[in-house]
């Protein structure tokens, strides 16, 4: 493993005051991305991808560590997902499975032994999708959270690895209907948590509407992580 950056950069949340540390890192020396720490030593590891285009792009620029997609509901509540035994690795979404293996391998050489969890959001969930054929067994799961319609008819009973689906009941985006999730659970068992409340503004699919868990980014984090402890 190449560390691309020795920045460090501690960050709070939106959601509330959580406080970890980012780092730029590198999954076989050629697959950056960014690694939210906090002291607690690790047993689970999330990797995050960003819904919308997908793209993340972490760097240094001028001494500084930059990345897109801050706003979107999973990198911006990555501070929340690397507190206790947990840490975060936020990347451009993929259907490479080979990137993602990258990370864990990363991952794995830092921590030792991690449950690894790949999580999507919006449309980033067509990889999560894309992606549990050719991992299955290799990583303990995955979550997918506000997911593309595509997911009514996703049937996980075939798999290793864990699945979960999450969603927001009053999601009104026009291709994350929680109709979608809600039909996956009730034909094939997919585990679903439901939830409510915050507030929506601007576009329905977009990152601050209920879409996004806006305004309930720890109980939704909390809830994921309860889920992946739970095993």
């Amino acid at each position: 493993m190449r560390l691309l950056s020795s920045i460090l950069v501690a960050l709070g949340c939106v959601a509330g005051s959580a406080w970890a540390a980012d780092e730029l890192a590198s999954g076989g020396g050629s697959v950056p991305y960014l690694l939210t720490t906090s002291a607690s030593p690790p047993s689970y590891a999330v990797i995050l991808m960003p819904g919308g285009p997908g793209i993340l792009d972490p760097r240094v620029s001028n001494g500084k560590l930059t990345f897109r997609a801050g706003g979107n509901f999973l990198i911006r509540s990555r501070a929340l997902f690397a507190t206790g035994p947990f840490v975060a690795a936020s990347t451009d979404a993929t259907t490479s499975p080979d990137r993602i293996l990258a990370i864990v391998g990363d991952l794995q050489r830092r921590f030792g032994p991690l449950q690894v969890y790949v999580i999507g959001t919006s449309r980033s969930t067509d990889s999560t999708m894309a992606l549990s054929t050719p991992l299955d067994g290799k990583v303990a799961g995955f979550v997918h959270t506000s997911s593309m319609s595509a997911i009514a008819s996703f049937d996980p009973r075939k798999f290793r690895s864990r699945h979960l689906i999450v969603l927001h009941r009053l999601d009104a985006c026009r291709v994350t209907r929680p109709s979608a999730g809600e039909a996956s659970h009730r034909n094939y068992g997919t585990e679903l948590i439901e939830v409510e409340g915050g507030k929506s503004t601007g576009d329905d699919c977009e990152a601050f509407a209920y879409h996004g868990y806006n305004g309930i980014e720890r109980e939704t984090v909390d809830k994921i992580k309860a889920w992946i402890a739970a095993k």
